[in-house]
């Protein structure tokens, strides 16, 4: 790719050997964590250089959630017409071509591939050079034929596929979470190990667009969530016909293209699953290798990258941020991770990752969405909290919409302040957002009811269950009486 008409930000690697390149700040990948901490950097003033060797945008723009959520919103138009018939509509099957599905999803990312192209960040001072890198000592980046010094490199590679170790899955023909998403072929069933978000998210896909979808995870399927709220996600896929089994053991894989048995384990129990296609959705691994990682003296392990709070490494010099970090691979995320590095790195002002203030989702069919701590960790951490709950059936716009499944649940301290939230039910992820704000903010349950929302609406869910905090101390006998008293006073 050519120099940008913006100057000599955007290069190549150049025909002469080892230009030096000297910056404040080194960054390896351009997903939306590495590019969120190059353009920080760059608005401030100091010398960047971006380092990528594949796409730009990252797991998210060309393998993750944008495709995904593309990929879910045809397969929603597929179930719209097959359930048309709740709303008075006569329903059909729908006639699925997933060579056109594909072309959506590629012109979806496409749509939004520019938020992310190198010349951007180049017209935005970040020097970028198109290729991989890899640390040849502990202060110097080798990238094509530069050698990157730079006073703070942050790492931002991201993850790829973890694969599992099962007897036959090497001569046995499957999609990954990234591949999928180029599949262009009729799935007639699919099999799914591994219970993570984007393999739900997949499963539901996929059965909507006319596939027998079965869901296998060694383990309790997002086990670290609020299984209250989760468990109405999973009665909606059983709803959909998706079989999701959890404490599976997955013993031996077998098969070719367009028909594969896996062998598994279920409380003892051998059982033999066929299917036409495999995907495997096991969680993912940080994508570190080839880094370069010992000579640079960065300490690492099988489960990745060693990071303190601060997000530094072992190596004073070198950040991580993003994926890469272990962290699930959101936006907002990236972002929070960045303003951490850079606070750090060129500002030296103390600042730590604050977990609690991310908010996490899955994009189902309903939704799951949380803020903050769980009912259980809010418990170890205080002596006695507060657990409210409102349901989506005493929502006027929900019941309009047949979107009654589902509630809100948050938790707070016996003074009101909000410890935690989360919904599962429709646009989770959107509703979610006013909680967050609070915990970010430290607000409690009387900002949550000091505001007017138009009618009807589902942000009308979040007032009622801030509303239900105030209505049961309402419903005390001490403050009754006293209330009558002021009455007869006034």
């Amino acid at each position: 790719m050519a120099a940008s008409q913006s100057g000599d930000a955007l290069v190549n690697a150049p025909e002469e050997h080892g230009e030096i390149v000297n910056a404040d700040i080194g960054v390896i990948g351009a997903g939306p964590a590495g590019l969120a901490v190059a353009t920080s950097a760059a608005a401030l003033g100091r010398t960047v250089v971006l380092v990528e060797g594949q796409r730009f945008g990252g797991q998210a723009l060309n393998s993750g959630c944008i495709p995904r959520r593309a990929l879910a919103a045809s397969a929603a138009r597929a179930h719209a017409i097959r359930t048309a018939g709740m709303v008075g509509i006569t329903g059909a099957e729908p006639v699925v071509d997933m060579r056109a599905v594909h072309a959506y999803i590629s012109s979806a990312s496409g749509k939004v591939a520019p938020n992310f192209a190198p010349e951007r960040f180049a017209g935005l001072g970040v020097r970028v050079i198109q290729a991989s890198g890899r640390f040849i000592d502990r202060r110097t980046l080798l990238a094509g034929e530069y050698r990157i010094k730079a006073r703070r490199f942050v790492i931002a590679t991201g993850t790829t596929p973890s694969m599992p170790e099962i007897s036959g899955l090497q001569s046995t023909p499957y999609f990954t979470t990234d591949s999928i998403l180029e599949n262009i072929i009729p799935v007639h069933s699919l099999i799914v190990i591994g219970g993570s978000a984007a393999g739900l998210e997949i499963a539901q896909a996929y059965s909507r667009l006319g596939a027998n979808v079965i869901v296998l995870n060694r383990s309790a399927i997002l086990p670290e969530e609020d299984g209250e709220l989760t468990q109405t996600v999973f009665e909606r896929l059983a709803e959909e016909g998706i079989g999701v089994h959890q404490n599976a053991n997955v013993d031996a894989v077998e098969g070719d293209l367009g028909r594969v048995r896996v062998k598994v384990s279920v409380n003892g129990e051998q059982h033999v699953v066929e299917g036409s296609h495999l995907l495997i959705a096991a969680e993912r691994k940080p994508a570190i290798d080839n880094l370069g990682l010992d000579v640079a003296r960065i300490r690492h392990d099988a489960n990745g990258l060693q990071l303190n709070s601060g997000l530094r490494t072992s190596n004073r010099r070198v950040f991580a941020v993003g994926a890469v970090t272990g962290s699930p691979l959101h936006a907002h995320t990236a972002e929070h991770h960045a303003a951490v590095v850079i606070s750090r790195a060129l500002m030296a002002v103390p600042a730590s990752v604050d977990t609690s203030l991310l908010a996490r989702a899955v994009f189902t069919e309903p939704e799951f969405a949380y803020v903050g701590l769980t009912e259980d960790e809010a418990k170890k951490r205080n002596r006695k909290i507060h657990v409210l709950r409102w349901p989506y059936r005493e929502n006027e716009r929900a019941q309009a919409e047949g979107i009654a499944a589902g509630h809100v649940k948050v938790v707070t301290t016996t003074t009101g302040r909000i410890l935690g939230a989360g919904i599962a039910g429709a646009s989770a992820g959107e509703l979610i957002q006013p909680w967050a704000l609070a915990i970010a903010r430290g607000l409690d349950m009387k900002a949550m009811v000091r505001w007017n929302l138009p009618s009807p609406t589902l942000g009308e869910i979040n007032k009622r269950v801030a509303s239900s905090y105030y209505a049961a101390n309402l419903a005390s006998p001490a403050l009754r009486k006293f209330i009558g008293l002021l009455a007869k006073i006034r």
